[in-house]
């Protein structure tokens, strides 16, 4: 799936941000990961399998140098994670975000309202938005995908109007 097709509204596990943040920007990190896993032992295969060698002892260390920090602060980069308040949304997030209202907006019709993972650490940002879309539109379903916390009218308080048209 391509970035202009997709929407992170919580989280992009493929961006670093300044942990301050000083400014609104994110990095793209698949570069510097790739750099630290050979740095614990690990081997990247071509398959992008990792593979801990048979002689070899995991390190639970990392040389400092591979630290990413902010190029503007200098302070470390974290994860693009909305977790607190220093989420940063910046102009690739904006975009994504614009796609996504534009998308609902021009939906009149069927819409099929696919959750994936999603958990209930924000179920504000995803969660509780799909289960008042779904009600609201007589022509859409909703499907719940997760591990540990796919829910129903049982166990959460899922609108009953929504458990007829779901699939959790």
């Amino acid at each position: 799936m391509t970035k202009s097709i997709c929407s992170t509204r919580r989280a992009t596990y493929g961006l670093f941000q300044c942990r301050e943040p000083c400014h609104d920007k994110t990095y793209e990190n698949e570069d510097m990961i790739r750099a630290m896993v050979p740095s614990q032992g690990w081997e990247i295969e071509d398959n992008n399998e990792l593979v801990l060698p048979g002689d070899v002892m995991l390190k639970m260390t990392m040389p400092t140098e591979l630290l990413p920090v902010c190029p503007v602060c200098g302070k470390p980069l974290t994860m693009n994670l909305r977790s607190d308040g220093k989420f940063v949304e910046d102009e690739g997030w904006h975009q994504a975000a614009e796609r996504y209202e534009s998308f609902l907006r021009t939906r009149g019709g069927k819409v099929f309202f696919l959750e994936l993972g999603v958990g209930y650490n924000t179920p504000v940002i995803i969660k509780y938005p799909f289960w008042n879309m779904t009600v609201k539109n007589p022509c859409s379903t909703y499907a719940c995908i997760n591990f540990g916390e796919a829910v129903c009218a049982e166990s959460k308080s899922v609108p009953s109007a929504l458990t007829e048209i779901s699939m959790i």
